[in-house]
């Protein structure tokens, strides 16, 4: 594991900016509406440890991107498109998010937020008003950047205001470059998702969002491991999932795991993967529990078998890609 580098301080940031609004529509008895405050939140996810001016810029890029996502995603809930409609756009949210994430330069990359609010969001049947979930998610973002800009009142933690200019240009080669990556998650999502759909196993997006975990990586090793972390790292989440949803806690109790769940995956995301990974799983299904109340077993259920199948298929795309690479690297 490697050492802390201050990561308290992003991962406080992260747990407030998703705890607050929480208990905000729990005491508003909105809870259809946490749903749309949870993933507004993720917008405190970038621009970890930046500058303060380039902290600001890169949370409101991301969070406007998930923002986009979000009015996508509800205007999809309203036009029922059915389980293969929404594979088939989940699909496509994960091929342009990772475009755009890549064109703005957000760290951390890819879509794997933007495949989870879209499919999230366009799979809950009961749709609150749409101004509503759209001003929801846009206050939790706004909370979002606020606490990121919450060390400037501490001249310890303040940071020159400099106004930031990438060191490289766009150019047509990033861009291809980028089309190529946004293929490959397209690809996996699209492969995991219709899986999933033809086992008839619910909650498909786990799947998808699992299948692009393993495309992270600068060797294939890395890119294996990655997807091996995040089985092992699930199915640990899935034992404290339980013992948290078992007790049947009440809601504002719920909120708090939630926060506390959040602080702790920012504290080990880029530390241990397969640790973070223990703390996602709970935060995830928590939330979703808190939104929308189901069957504790189902869900703890339908999370290992989707992380199986996504994360299986992202490996062996990965395994296909380098075998290729191998081949055409090969004298002839």
């Amino acid at each position: 594991m490697a050492p802390s580098a201050r990561d308290h301080h992003p991962a406080l940031r992260c747990a407030v900016g998703v705890g607050i609004p929480l208990l905000a529509v729990l005491l508003l008895g909105r809870l259809d509406l946490a749903v749309f405050a949870t993933f507004g939140a993720f917008a405190g996810i970038y621009g970890r440890n930046e500058p303060h001016c380039r902290r600001l810029a890169t949370q409101l890029r991301g969070g406007g991107l998930m923002l986009a996502v979000v009015l996508v995603a509800a205007l999809t809930a309203r036009a029922d498109v059915g389980p293969w409609g929404l594979v088939l756009l989940a699909s496509a949210v994960a091929g342009l998010g990772t475009f755009l994430a890549g064109l703005f330069r957000l760290r951390p990359g890819g879509s794997l937020f933007h495949i989870f609010a879209f499919a999230a969001i366009a799979s809950v049947p009961a749709q609150p008003p749409l101004w509503q979930g759209i001003t929801t998610a846009a206050a939790t973002v706004v909370i979002a950047v606020i606490l990121g800009q919450a060390g400037n009142l501490w001249p310890r933690y303040r940071t020159a205001w400099l106004r930031h200019i990438p060191a490289d240009r766009i150019t047509s080669r990033h861009i291809a470059s980028l089309a190529r990556e946004s293929g490959l998650y397209l690809a996996a999502a699209l492969l995991a998702g219709s899986l999933a759909t033809l086992l008839g196993i619910g909650h498909t997006y786990w799947a998808m969002v699992a299948a692009t975990v393993p495309l992270v990586g600068q060797s294939a090793r890395a890119r294996v491991t990655r997807g091996l972390q995040r089985i092992l790292g699930t199915f640990a989440g899935l034992v404290l999932t339980a013992l948290i949803l078992l007790p049947d806690l009440e809601a504002w109790q719920l909120v708090l795991v939630i926060a506390g769940a959040q602080f702790a995956a920012e504290m080990f995301i880029l530390r241990q993967y397969a640790l973070a990974q223990a703390f996602v799983t709970p935060l995830a299904l928590v939330a979703a529990e808190l939104a929308h109340p189901t069957d504790a077993t189902v869900l703890l259920a339908d999370r290992a078998v989707e992380t199986l199948i996504g994360a299986f298929v992202g490996i062996a795309l990965v395994l296909a890609l380098h075998l290729r690479q191998r081949v055409s690297r090969e004298p002839v």
